[in-house]
């Protein structure tokens, strides 16, 4: 069963897991912002999308880009979780999984880190 839960509140569970980003990682990301969304419109289920050059792609002549973004989307995680705490947890996992991505890490890294 779905979790009812506030937008406001499940912008804070965001922040609290970007806030748990190791401070070496979260100093290095580079012109990325992070932002919740209802859902994606193409893939209602995805949880999260990673858009932009990832640093492992930028070269040289990088700059002056617009900001990478990360969405978080709310509603899908609220469908596939049961209760409060297990849509901290998703979220925390969301959020590295995608920050991964701007580093550069891809999805069958990441699966075989247990970050899937």
């Amino acid at each position: 069963m779905a979790v009812d839960m506030t937008g406001r509140r499940f912008e804070e569970l965001v922040a609290d897991a970007l806030d748990e980003i190791p401070p070496e990682f979260a100093a290095a990301m580079d012109n990325v912002v992070v932002l919740v969304e209802p859902h994606n419109a193409e893939e209602p289920d995805l949880l999260g999308l990673y858009h932009g050059i990832a640093m492992t792609e930028r070269t040289h002549d990088y700059g002056g880009e617009l900001p990478d973004r990360i969405s978080i989307y709310r509603e899908p995680i609220l469908a596939m979780c049961d209760s409060a705490e297990e849509v901290v947890e998703e979220v925390a996992i969301t959020v590295v999984h995608e920050i991964a991505h701007h580093f550069g890490i891809d999805d069958d890294r990441l699966h075989e880190l247990g970050w899937a």
